[in-house]
């Protein structure tokens, strides 16, 4: 439950990050850049990059720290599969005998 739950934000994280890359000012002022300069008229000169930026920063660091969460619950996950089936394959199976007879 909790697994699934962060998976989608992880994902909700991934597509914001991917928007907020794409329409930065790039350096050279070509690509989707120019779709973000008449959003930064709403909040000044140049105040809407450091924002833009910011927010890319933070994005950046969540996605970095969500992927790092969800393989480390994935193996452990795993693990502990592994561990039920060796368990499960190393316990003797107790076949019904049939030694009483009538």
């Amino acid at each position: 439950m909790l697994y699934e739950l962060l998976i989608t934000g992880y994902v909700f994280v991934c597509v914001l990050l991917v928007f907020l890359i794409l329409i930065q000012k790039g350096k050279g002022s070509a690509g989707f850049g120019v779709f973000g300069s008449s959003s930064q008229v709403l909040f000044g000169g140049s105040g809407g990059q450091d924002i833009f930026q910011k927010a890319t920063w933070t994005l950046g660091a969540l996605f970095m720290l969500g992927s790092f969460t969800l393989s480390i619950m994935k193996t452990k996950q795993s693990q502990s599969l592994s561990y039920a089936k060796t368990v499960q394959q190393a316990a003797p199976t107790s076949q019904p005998t049939s030694d009483l007879k009538e």
